[in-house]
């Protein structure tokens, strides 16, 4: 019987001088984070070093840093129309006659950036008022060459698709998720059995790995940030940004989803022995989802198996080999701030940068353990020193944590997909948690009057019994 659970590489050398400004009196160079970029500095600051000049780009890692934390200070399009500013500013194209050798230089740094930008937060442009910034200031370069007319069409172009493909995110699946009351036999309508759709572990891991890795890839790194912060307090009253969370809201959804599943499974079964067959397959499947490096599967199959209405079904149990079960038990225990977890996850990712094959680059983390890693260093040190100066050195190692999710949700699933699978783990009915008790005092009698007063008062609840 188990116990009960208590629950990439960004940087690429890019710099090619020193920012374009000096450091105001009292912003802190400290120990060198980034070439060139400060621990902690002005808003203002930071918004120049994002700023590219005729000899100057900021490194792709203060790229991706600055514009994953400035939302907490700046709403992204304030901050492109004023990045826009600058470059026009700067470059002089409010001038009547342009320095087509100026521009000419300037001009693939700018592209360079946005480019980067749409990729990594295509959301922050949904805005038409983003895309006219856009516009703007690419139309005072294009007469410079008509190449760069072209380059800003292609990109637009991309921004649109991919703002079109996350517009079609998992969150229409969620109405799958409210589970149904309990039914002593559901109708074949209501109800089938995964062993009935999929009786080979091997083959489940690889479609949830499958289901997980779709789920991921709609995430937004900026809805990490969004999840946790409601303004900056030296702004406005009204937050920076309104919550755009849908996509990594509905992740966390799933994860629950396929503990009440497991469980589900579990509970349905009228036979012990039936029961005791679905918790060996499902130890199986967790097996090779920790094999595979599906670690967020891994823990919602263990959580979905260390629930109550499951840990009591102590004959079932009985019937069960659980050496298995006790080391995957080990490798995802709370103990130590999930110490084995976090030494497993490190191997994972280890072998995903030296793989050969694209099964080994497969990490998908403990989510809400990563959501919490997140929101404890968001916690746990100010956005901005007593000077008011942003602290950039903190969302460095923000941007580290993040940036290495992304890498791994951009893994591409190496398994053939069995629609028939995923369908069903879409869409299967599972049991809320009264339906789960309830099925299981029905599979194995209480033991206690405890129980034996819960089960009588969901009987009267649920099915109208007395």
């Amino acid at each position: 019987m188990p116990r009960t659970l208590s629950a990439s590489d960004m940087v690429t050398p890019g710099s090619l001088g020193p920012p374009p400004t000096e450091l105001t009196d009292g912003e802190q160079t400290g120990q060198p984070l980034l070439d060139g970029a400060p621990s902690s500095a002005s808003l203002d600051t930071l918004i120049q070093h994002l700023v590219p000049t005729t000899d100057y780009y900021p490194e792709k890692a203060y790229i991706f840093t600055f514009l994953l934390s400035s939302r907490l200070f700046i709403e992204p399009r304030e901050l492109l129309a004023r990045v826009c500013h600058l470059c026009i500013e700067q470059q002089q194209l409010d001038q009547p006659v342009l320095d087509k050798a100026r521009v000419r230089k300037f001009g693939p740094k700018l592209l360079q950036l946005l480019a980067e930008w749409t990729e990594t937060f295509p959301r922050d442009f949904q805005e038409e008022s983003t895309i006219g910034h856009l516009k703007d200031v690419m139309g005072r370069i294009a007469p410079c060459d008509e190449a760069y007319r072209k380059r800003m069409q292609q990109l637009l172009q991309a921004l649109h698709q991919k703002l079109a493909a996350q517009g079609q995110g998992p969150e229409g699946l969620l109405g799958a998720d409210k589970p149904i009351s309990y039914r002593t036999k559901p109708p074949a309508s209501i109800h089938r059995e995964l062993l009935g759709v999929c009786s080979d572990p091997y083959t489940l891991a690889q479609q949830l790995t499958h289901v997980e890795l779709e789920r991921l890839r709609h995430i937004g790194p900026e809805e990490f940030i969004q999840a946790f912060v409601n303004k900056d307090p030296l702004a406005s009253t009204k937050p920076c940004f309104s919550d755009k969370t849908n996509n990594l809201e509905a992740y966390v959804k799933w994860f629950n989803r396929l503990c009440y599943l497991v469980a589900t499974e579990i509970c349905m079964p009228a036979k012990k022995k039936q029961r005791a067959q679905v918790v060996e397959f499902f130890i199986d499947v967790a097996r090779e989802c920790f094999n595979i490096g599906n670690f967020n599967s891994l823990m919602a199959i263990i959580s979905g198996m260390n629930m109550s209405p499951v840990s009591r079904l102590k004959k079932t149990w009985a019937k069960v080999k659980t050496a298995k079960f006790f080391i995957l038990e080990h490798q995802m225990d709370p103990t130590g701030n999930f110490c084995n977890y976090r030494t497993a996850l490190r191997g994972a990712a280890h072998r995903s940068l030296t793989a050969h094959s694209s099964r080994e680059k497969i990490v998908i983390p403990f989510f809400s353990l990563l959501i919490k890693d997140i929101y404890f260093l968001n916690e746990g040190c100010a956005n901005r020193l007593p000077n008011g100066h942003v602290n950039f050195e903190k969302f460095l190692e923000l941007a580290k944590q993040v940036g290495e999710f992304i890498t791994w949700k951009q893994v591409e699933c190496p398994f053939e997909q069995d629609p028939s699978i995923t369908h069903y783990l879409h869409t299967a009915p599972i049991f809320s948690e009264d339906g789960l008790y309830l099925a299981s005092y029905e599979s194995e009698s209480p033991e206690n009057q405890t129980e034996k007063e819960r089960w009588k008062s969901l009987r009267s609840s649920i099915l109208g019994k007395t």
